[in-house]
């Protein structure tokens, strides 16, 4: 069974990572996808034209960095001229810089935040279009360091927290329009992002969590794909840790 057949997603940051994972999940599920990208990819391109011609779906590249309003604007004002809904915006992309709290510099600070938390502006844009056929899903996906902590990473961590405050801000204003705002926490999950990690830290994260191993972008996607169905019709303004038991 298809859960999500017609619908629209939004999704940030899908060249890689868990953002690939999701766009492969919604495709199987029957979702049409405008799947963002910081830059043009012709052989990404290609990637995306065969996952949509063999699950009967549409995809739509989408181009933009995401500390830049203009060109995001333009982007998302494409999609209104064209008269699109968008039911489900998912809030993947991030960056993450590993640093200790004394090195981390206000470029590595600023870069963090833009990206990590300044999804405000798309968010905002995105939920008008929801507010006008009364319904939508917003996923967010935060860390699991927002509500534990972690060395080395304070301001990836106080981003992703931010996160998790907004989500939770706009679920309270946006309920009453039949708008649905979550979170994922994902915590130590196999991408190019443990690349900058210390392979003795990595080892002993592993081993704090109840399942003894790293986590697949796939298991991520498969919560969204559940957040976003009518599976979770009746859950908002929560956070969903995908962790592995991590203490």
């Amino acid at each position: 069974m298809r859960l999500l057949d017609g619908k629209n997603v939004f999704i940030t940051g899908t060249s890689k990572g868990i953002g690939w994972a999701l766009v492969e999940a919604f495709a199987e599920n029957g979702a049409n996808i405008y799947a963002h990208a910081r830059k043009e990819d012709s052989q990404w391109q290609d990637t995306l034209a065969c996952l949509a011609k063999k699950n009967g779906v549409t995809i739509w590249p989408c181009y933009f960095d995401m500390t830049d309003y203009a060109a995001m604007k333009k982007a998302l004002n494409s999609i209104k001229a064209n008269n699109s809904s968008v039911d489900i915006l998912i809030n993947n992309a991030g960056v993450m810089i590993n640093s200790l709290f004394h090195m981390t510099t206000n470029e590595m600070l600023r870069l963090q935040f833009e990206v990590n938390f300044f999804i405000f502006m798309l968010t905002q844009y995105i939920s008008r279009l929801m507010t006008k056929q009364n319904s939508g899903s917003i996923i967010n996906i935060s860390s699991v360091v927002a509500i534990e902590g972690s060395p080395g990473q304070s301001a990836y961590s106080a981003a992703k927290a931010a996160v998790i405050a907004f989500s939770k801000s706009i679920a309270a204003e946006l309920g009453e329009k039949n708008i649905r705002v979550n979170c994922i926490a994902p915590g130590i999950i196999y991408t190019i992002l443990l690349d900058g990690l210390p392979a003795q830290r990595l080892e002993q994260t592993k081993n704090k969590t109840l399942l003894k191993r790293y986590g697949l972008p796939a298991e991520v996607a498969s919560t969204a794909v559940f957040l976003a169905s009518e599976l979770a019709a009746y859950i908002t303004g929560q956070v969903i840790r995908v962790d592995r038991g991590l203490k």
